[in-house]
C-alpha cells in the first residue's frame, strides 16, 4: 500500500473503475508516493533493491570456484578433494552444482506461488531463505551439512531470480525497461568480482577454517538490505491490474510517472493492460496453470514460453559458468599457473568481467536485443576455439608452453567480455518481455528453471569433461555458440521500444505454422509510440470535462 501522498488534491476519491478493470477520469488529482518518492527516486529505489538481489546471485554464482583447493576447506570436505584424489571430480561437481537444483526448485516453486503472493511477497521469501542456506553452509563440518545448505540457498536464490526480472520489468517505463535490467545484469558481474577478491582476501588466511567461512557468511549481508524495503515500495501495476485492484494499480503508475492520478496516461495505461488481460482471459477460459502454458491460442502462448526457456538454455550451454565457477581451478591446474597467480588472475577476470557489462546498459535500447546477441555468440564461439588450442599447448603435460598460456588467459577475459555484452542480462530481460502477463510469473519460473538445469549440467560435467577429454571441452562450446546465432537471427523478434502490450499484439499477429514470421511482423509493425498521443487525446475529449 501506499505510505502518502502529496497535497495536490484535498479529494478523497481515487480513479473510479468500471467492469473488466477499466478506470474513467475522477476528480483526484493527487500524485502518490512510496516511502516518500515518486518518479525518478523511486524507480531508483526499485533498482536498487532489485540490483541488491542480483548482487547477491553473482556473489553465490562466484563464491565457491577459489575456495575448493583451499588447505583446511580440503581437509574439512575429503570427500570432494580432487587434489589429491582426481576421481573425485564427479562428486565434486555434483557438490558443486546441487546448489543449482535447489534453484531449479525455486523457480518451479514461483510458478505456483507468484502470481498468488505478488511479486514483493516472493522476494521476501526468497531472501530469508537464502540467508537461513548461507548460515548452514557456512557452519558446515561435513559434506552432507554443505550439500543441504547449498540446496537452501539455491531454493531461495531460484524464487528471487524468477521473480526480481519481471517485477523490474512491470514497474519499468517502456523506454529504460532495456536498461534497468541490463543494469541487473551488471551487478550479477559485480557480485562475481566481490566473491572472487573476497575469496582472494582470505586465502592468505593459513590453517584457519575462517578462510572460506566467512566468504560463504558473506552473502548474508546483501538480502538484509533487502528484507526491510522490498514490503514497502511498490508492487507490480500489472499484477495488480491482474488481480482486480484497479485503484492500486492506479496509484503506482501515479508514483511511477510522477503524475496525477487521474491523469489521462495512467487511464490509457490502465485501461491498456485490462484490456490485454481480458482478451488473454477469454482466449484460454477454464484452462489450468500448466495449460495455460501449453495453450497457443490468439495469444501463442506455447511460442512465446518455447522462446522464454529455449533463451535460458542458450545462456548456459555458452559455457559461461564453466568460467564463472571455475575459473580459478582453470588457471591454476589447467594453464599451470601458481595458486597465487591463479587467484590474482581469477579476482582480476571478475574484475574485467563487471567492468564490460556496462557497455550492454548504454547499448541495449540504441542497438537493440537481437544485434546484441547475435554478437556476442559469435565473439562467444571465436574465443572458445581459440582456447581449445591454446589450453591444448598451455597445458602441463604439453611442457607449460607460456605464451599459449597467456594468450588462453587473455581470452578466458575475451569471452567474458562478449557474454557480459551479449547474454549476461539479456535472458532476464527477453523473457518477461515476450510472454503475456497472464502466464508471465508461470512462464519466467519455467523458464528459470531451465536455467538453473541447464546451469547444473555445466557445472556438474565440467570438472567430468576435463578429466574425460581435457581441452575438448572448448571445442564442444564453441560450436554451441556458433549454432546460437542463426537461432536467434532466425526466430527472435526485437523487443526494444515496445511496451510489454504491444509485444502481446505482435504475437497476435503472427502465424502458428510459421512462428519465425514474428521476427518480420517486429521489424514492420508501427510503435506504439507514434499513435499514443493520438489514443490519449481521445481519452482526454471523451472523459475530462471541459471547463466553462
Amino acid at each position: 500500500m501506499t505510505d502518502n501522498k502529496d497535497n495536490t488534491s484535498m479529494s478523497q476519491n481515487s480513479v473510479t473503475s468500471s467492469g473488466n478493470n477499466q478506470v474513467e477520469y475522477s476528480e483526484d488529482s493527487t500524485i502518490y508516493t512510496y516511502l516518500g518518492m515518486k518518479g525518478k527516486r523511486l524507480h531508483h529505489a526499485i533498482s536498487f533493491i532489485a540490483g541488491m538481489g542480483f548482487l547477491l546471485f553473482g556473489y553465490d554464482q562466484g563464491v565457491m570456484g577459489s575456495l575448493l583447493t583451499l588447505p583446511t576447506f580440503r581437509e574439512t570436505f575429503v570427500e570432494i578433494d580432487t587434489t589429491r584424489y582426481p576421481e573425485r571430480a564427479t562428486f565434486q561437481g555434483l557438490v558443486v552444482a546441487i546448489y543449482e537444483i535447489g534453484c531449479l526448485a525455486g523457480a518451479l516453486y514461483t510458478m505456483y506461488i507468484g502470481d498468488k503472493i505478488g511479486r514483493r511477497k516472493t522476494i521476501f521469501i526468497g531472501c530469508i531463505i537464502m540467508i537461513i542456506g548461507a548460515i548452514i553452509q557456512a557452519a558446515s563440518f561435513s559434506v552432507s551439512q554443505l550439500i543441504v545448505g547449498r540446496i537452501v540457498t539455491g531454493v531461495g536464490n531460484g524464487m528471487n531470480t524468477a521473480t526480481v526480472p519481471v517485477w523490474q520489468s512491470e514497474c519499468a517505463k517502456t523506454k529504460d525497461r532495456g536498461k534497468l535490467v541490463m543494469l541487473q545484469g551488471a551487478l550479477i558481474t559485480g557480485g562475481i568480482c566481490i566473491s572472487y577478491w573476497i575469496d582472494f582476501g582470505f586465502f592468505f588466511i593459513k590453517n584457519n577454517s575462517v578462510s572460506w567461512r566467512f566468504p560463504i557468511a558473506f552473502q548474508i549481508i546483501f538480502p538484509c538490505f533487502i528484507l526491510p524495503f522490498i514490503l514497502k515500495l511498490p508492487e507490480s501495476p500489472r499484477w495488480l491490474l491482474k488481480n482486480g485492484d484497479s485503484d492500486e494499480a492506479s496509484r503506482v503508475f501515479s508514483s511511477l510517472d510522477e503524475v496525477p492520478i487521474n491523469d489521462p496516461t495512467i487511464i490509457y495505461e490502465v485501461n491498456e493492460i485490462s484490456e490485454s488481460l481480458e482478451k488473454e482471459r477469454n482466449d484460454v477460459t477454464n484452462t489450468s496453470k500448466l495449460g495455460l502454458l501449453l495453450v497457443q491460442g490468439e495469444t501463442k502462448n506455447f511460442h512465446r514460453l518455447c522462446l522464454a526457456v529455449w533463451s535460458q538454455i542458450m545462456q548456459q550451454i555458452t559455457g559461461i559458468n564453466l568460467i564463472t565457477y571455475y575459473a580459478g581451478t582453470i588457471f591454476e591446474k589447467y594453464i599451470g599457473m601458481s595458486p597465487l597467480n591463479s587467484r590474482i588472475l581469477a579476482a582480476a577476470n571478475g574484475t574485467e568481467y563487471f567492468l564490460v557489462s556496462w557497455i550492454a546498459f548504454y547499448t541495449i535500447e540504441s542497438y537493440g536485443r537481437r544485434k546484441l546477441m547475435l554478437f556476442g555468440a559469435a565473439g562467444q564461439a571465436f574465443s572458445m576455439a581459440i582456447l581449445t588450442g591454446t589450453t591444448w599447448a598451455a597445458s602441463p603435460k604439453n611442457n607449460n608452453n607460456g605464451t599459449c598460456g597467456i594468450v588462453a588467459a587473455v581470452f578466458l577475459f575475451v569471452f567474458n567480455t562478449f557474454f557480459a555484452i551479449g547474454w549476461l542480462g539479456m535472458t532476464w530481460l527477453y523473457p518477461a518481455e515476450i510472454t503475456p502477463l497472464n502466464i508471465r510469473a508461470a512462464s519466467n519460473g519455467l523458464s528459470t528453471a531451465a536455467n538453473w538445469s541447464f546451469n547444473f549440467m555445466v557445472v556438474m560435467i565440467t570438472p567430468i569433461a576435463f578429466e574425460s577429454i581435457d581441452y575438448y571441452t572448448y571445442t564442444i562450446f564453441a560450436v554451441i555458440n556458433l549454432l546460437m546465432v542463426p537461432t536467434v537471427y532466425y526466430i527472435y523478434p526485437e523487443t526494444a521500444g515496445r511496451s510489454l502490450e504491444e509485444m502481446d499484439k505482435i504475437f497476435e499477429l503472427s502465424n502458428t505454422s510459421t512462428p519465425w514470421d514474428v521476427v518480420k511482423i517486429a521489424r514492420e509493425l508501427p510503435f506504439e509510440s507514434q499513435t499514443r498521443e493520438q489514443d490519449i487525446e481521445k481519452i482526454v475529449v471523451e472523459h475530462v470535462p471541459k471547463t466553462v
